[in-house]
């Protein structure tokens, strides 16, 4: 079932916008994506939003930790029940904390657990073996994004932009043979997406989102915000690099003058710059820029990308693909890979010094 051939396989994806779990069936044999499943989309009431935001930052051991593992291995389980049939899981789990370059990366949710809650064989555990390479252990969805551009036949260099908590980008050139190549992938985090603009609404307006860019379409962006943006050490390291969801939590001190409409135009002109920055470090000038997550929603965002990269920014339905559920589908085709012993990232994704297979392996 593992060791060769074709498998259904169910991802599941809970990200650091802690908006809810995504899970996603895919049939893949590990390198080529034959077909797309059902998926399912389970969200976190706001007790359990409340649950997870005060664990955040934590390790295991520390206070509300366990209590946040507990609300992700529930939601997993009952989401993860709908989707049946599936030969093996790839779970995520939720990242809670990420410092590649110290006490490493922590995602709540325990896969042997889960495994034996649903009889199915469930990789787990995605980051800590490529950050014990001295990787950032992210991102990890590139090599799935390589596998969906040679999918749609496309042959010149693309860029994902997927525009969850944080933002990172993977340049794919889809004309070499393995994503673990060399020059086949670049990918890093960009900088903050919809984290801070979620925050500035869960704070100010007590939503949990500025939905179709609603209130930043009415404001003005102050470029004093952007420059000093612009200006951390973060935007002057070379790729692969990564983030933690509240890496730039002073942005929201940056626009407390502001007022709401100003403060969320600015807070989305923030990614839109952080995205161009990250463009300029592509080894060659992508010829599309493809979006997932959940920012391809929000058509300000999205206008004010293209604006500041001059390219042509679509949704990845472009490509018949899913872009809430791409995440989703990228955990199923890592959890085959790691299965079968193939590499997860590479010097090009996470900066390990060569290509790594990181997952454990739970079974029921």
């Amino acid at each position: 079932m593992i060791d060769s051939g074709t498998v259904r396989v169910l991802g599941t994806m809970s990200g650091t916008s802690l908006d809810g779990v995504d899970a996603a069936l895919i049939e893949t044999d590990g390198k080529t994506v034959f077909g797309f499943g059902p998926s399912a989309y389970r969200p976190y009431s706001p007790e359990e939003r409340a649950v997870l935001a005060a664990a955040l930052g934590g390790w295991p051991g520390d206070p509300g930790v366990a209590a946040a593992a507990a609300v992700v291995e529930a939601a997993h389980a009952e989401v993860m029940a709908r989707i049946p049939g599936a030969d093996l899981a790839g779970v995520h789990g939720q990242t809670l904390a990420h410092d590649p370059g110290g006490r490493g990366t922590h995602q709540a949710g325990d896969g042997a657990a889960l495994a034996r809650a649903l009889g199915l064989p469930v990789v787990w555990d995605f980051r800590s073996a490529d950050v014990a390479a001295g990787g950032q252990g992210a991102p990890l969805a590139p090599f799935y994004h390589f596998a969906c551009a040679r999918r749609a036949g496309l042959t010149a260099p693309v860029a994902f932009l997927n525009l969850g908590g944080v933002g990172n980008l993977t340049w794919v050139d889809p004309g070499r043979a393995r994503p673990e190549d060399e020059g086949a992938l670049l990918a890093f985090d960009t900088g903050p997406a919809n984290a801070p603009i979620d925050d500035l609404m869960q704070t100010r307006l007590g939503q949990s989102c500025d939905r179709d860019g609603a209130l930043a379409a009415g404001g003005r962006v102050d470029e004093a915000v952007l420059a000093w943006l612009l200006e951390q050490p973060y935007f002057r390291a070379p790729p692969p690099k990564s983030l933690d969801r509240n890496a730039f939590s002073g942005l929201l001190d940056r626009v407390a003058g502001l007022n709401d409409a100003d403060a969320a135009a600015t807070l989305a002109a923030v990614v839109a710059a952080s995205v161009a920055a990250g463009i300029a470090l592509c080894p060659v000038r992508p010829a599309r820029l493809l979006v997932t997550g959940g920012g391809r929603r929000n058509p300000v965002l999205m206008r004010m990308i293209s604006a500041r990269t001059g390219l042509s920014v679509e949704p990845v339905e472009a490509l018949g693909l899913d872009g809430d559920m791409l995440e989703a589908q990228a955990f199923a085709y890592l959890a085959v890979r790691v299965a079968r012993g193939l590499p997860t990232s590479c010097p090009g994704t996470t900066g390990v010094d060569r290509p790594v297979s990181g997952g454990r392996i739970s079974m029921p």
